[in-house]
């Protein structure tokens, strides 16, 4: 078995899967090019489990949240940033690392300005179309800044800026190509839907808040359950801990259809591959994948942060693709006047399913890779 080469890249990122899962696609890229790689996380997000188990050894910092207005917290942030710089320095140094990969979050600002004292060459990836702080800190002098929208106002100061899309993990780029020939798409369904327990001629409706679940989705695709046709089935993943309500309100109100519920995946191919249509929140990378695997969708944005989320899906939306309603609006309404007559008219369904496949990017986490490789070249 050939070794890694010296040659060693910190991806830093965490917290959220949207994080986290864009440098594990990376990841294993740059390994298939023999370059080998450590991540820098904190040690409560889901980086603590996700990067050890795909055999990346994770280094770990306090988690630096940046305030947003002037209050107390703003006191305490500058101490925190110090120390987390002056360990994510060290690390730097003592693992001899060539090259800093970032991909947002809290662990990031501190990669970018450990990287930068130390003359390390610094490529971010910025997910959302609204950019987050730490990635407008380090484009200032980023090697390289790589977008997933076009349209995200982030641009490497002195470097290059490229759209890539958002790098996709192994087994969904691989479902992305499966699912885009008609042939091998209604084989992979099958079996799919056979390890499911679900009917593969049946539309399937996927209903996700993502791993940590969504209430507002839950109540109201439970509350409703009731109102749909024997031939529709619906996954409901509800996140984890989030099940008892869902399934209480399934036992007062019995869905009119086959009804599967869930708290989680771990392995989302089979969910993805069986479903012609999913309700769900639009994080970049809830977006990408369902782009990416040609899934139309009603996106419900989650109302907090900076809107980043209704952005995410701004572009699949205008290309008729997917449909959004807000948070605030979504109700039994909605499943009555759009939902269940989209599931009944095929053939929007099959426009959406192709407009969404035209917006697919799947080769994002290889494009990236190359472009490191191809700075370590040059050093």
């Amino acid at each position: 078995m050939t070794q890694p080469v010296a040659t060693r890249i910190l991806l830093a990122g965490g917290g959220s899967a949207g994080h986290v899962n864009p440098l594990l696609a990376v990841a294993a890229k740059l390994r298939e090019k023999n370059i080998s790689v450590v991540a820098l996380g904190t040690d409560r997000g889901l980086e603590k489990e996700l990067v050890p188990n795909a055999g990346i050894e994770l280094l770990t910092i306090e988690k630096v949240p940046a305030p947003r207005r002037v209050n107390g917290d703003l006191v305490k942030f500058v101490p925190r940033l110090l120390t987390a710089y002056k360990t994510t320095r060290e690390y730097l140094k003592t693992r001899q690392i060539e090259a800093v990969v970032g991909f947002g979050g809290y662990v990031a600002a501190p990669a970018y300005l450990a990287a930068r004292s130390l003359g390390i060459p610094v490529v971010i990836h910025e997910q959302n179309l609204r950019p987050g702080m730490a990635n407008k800190l380090g484009a200032d002098w980023a090697n390289t800044v790589f977008l997933t929208f076009a349209e995200t106002p982030l641009k490497a100061r002195q470097g290059k800026t490229q759209v890539v899309g958002l790098p996709l993990r192994a087994e969904i780029e691989k479902l992305a190509h499966d699912l885009a020939d008609p042939q091998t798409r209604q084989e992979t369904k099958i079996k799919a839907a056979q390890k499911l327990g679900l009917d593969p001629d049946k539309l399937t409706l996927l209903v996700t808040g993502g791993s940590l679940g969504a209430l507002k989705l839950n109540r109201v695709l439970s509350q409703t359950a009731h109102l749909f046709p024997k031939d529709v089935q619906v996954l409901h993943l509800t996140g984890k801990g989030k099940s008892a309500e869902v399934l209480a309100t399934l036992a007062e109100n019995p869905p009119g259809c086959q009804w599967q519920v869930h708290e989680y995946f771990e392995d989302m191919t089979a969910v993805f591959a069986v479903t012609d249509f999913a309700i769900c929140r639009s994080g970049a990378g809830t977006v990408a994948e369902l782009c990416a695997l040609g899934i139309p969708a009603l996106y419900v944005p989650l109302p907090i942060g900076n809107g980043e989320q209704k952005l995410n899906a701004a572009e699949h939306v205008e290309a008729n693709g997917a449909l959004l309603v807000d948070d605030a609006e979504f109700s039994a309404e909605v499943i009555e006047t759009q939902v269940l007559p989209l599931l009944a008219a095929a053939d929007r369904l099959a426009q959406m399913r192709s407009r969404t496949q035209e917006l697919a990017q799947v080769e994002a986490a290889a494009l990236v890779a190359e472009a490191v490789a191809a700075l370590l070249e040059k050093k």
